[in-house]
C-alpha cells in the first residue's frame, strides 16, 4: 500500500515487472546498439534494437521457431544448445546488416552464471559481434552441445522406457532421439555458419 506524501507511483511497464528504468538508462547512455535477449517457456528471442528518440528501431531479429524452419532444428527450442544456435544466428544477422558491436539487454531475467541467455551472448560473439563480457559468465561447452540431455536421456531411457517416451515426445515425434542432441547440434551449427560464411570477415 502506498503510504506518505512523498511516495511516487512507479511507471507502469516497471510495475508490470517489464522494464528496469534505470537499468534502462545505463544502457542507453552507451550509445551502442542492444543485444535483446528474451525467454519464454519454449522459446528464445533476440534482436538487435537501437535507440530513437521517437521509439526504440529494431534493425534485426530472430526467433527459436527460425532454427526448425530454416535450419531443420528438432531439438526443443528452449533449451541451452537451441540459445547458443540462436545466438550465432542473431549473431551473423547483425554483422550483415552492418552491426560490429552492441551490448547485452537481457531485461529482468537474472544473470545466472551459464544461464541459456548467456548462450544467445556465446553464439553471437561465435559469430564475430563484439559484445563486451566475461568469459565466466558462459556455459559450459559440453551443455552448449546439449549432451547433458543426451547423458541424462541415455540413462532414462535404460532406467524407465515409458517415462523415456513421454519426457521426450517432443523430440522422438519430430524424428529426433535425444541421445544424439550433441550430433544434430553440430548439423545444425553448421547449416547456420555455411548460410552466413559471406559474412565473415
Amino acid at each position: 500500500m502506498a503510504r506518505g506524501p512523498r511516495y511516487r507511483v512507479p511507471f507502469r511497464r516497471r510495475r508490470e515487472g517489464k522494464t528496469n528504468y534505470h537499468k534502462r538508462l545505463k544502457l542507453l547512455k552507451g550509445k551502442k546498439p542492444r543485444l535483446v535477449v528474451r525467454k519464454t517457456l519454449n522459446h528464445h528471442i533476440a534482436q538487435i534494437i537501437v535507440y530513437d528518440p521517437k521509439g526504440d528501431r529494431t534493425v534485426v531479429s530472430a526467433h527459436t521457431r527460425e532454427l526448425i524452419r530454416d535450419f531443420g532444428w528438432k531439438g526443443h527450442c528452449g533449451n541451452t544448445p537451441s540459445a547458443y544456435l540462436l545466438g550465432l544466428l542473431i549473431g551473423y544477422k547483425a554483422k550483415q546488416a552492418g552491426i560490429e558491436e552492441a551490448i547485452l539487454d537481457i531485461g529482468l531475467h537474472p544473470p545466472t552464471r551459464g544461464s541459456s541467455v548467456f548462450a544467445v551472448l556465446k553464439g553471437a560473439v561465435d559469430a564475430g559481434l563484439n559484445v563486451p563480457h566475461s568469459e565466466e559468465i558462459f556455459p559450459e561447452d559440453y551443455r552448449i552441445r546439449g549432451e547433458h540431455v543426451a547423458n541424462y536421456a541415455k540413462a532414462l531411457k535404460e532406467e524407465d522406457e515409458t517415462l523415456y517416451r513421454k519426457q521426450f515426445g517432443g523430440y522422438l515425434v519430430r524424428g529426433l532421439e535425444p541421445e544424439k542432441l550433441p550430433e544434430h547440434f553440430e548439423e545444425v551449427k553448421a547449416k547456420i555458419i555455411k548460410k552466413f560464411e559471406g559474412a565473415r570477415e
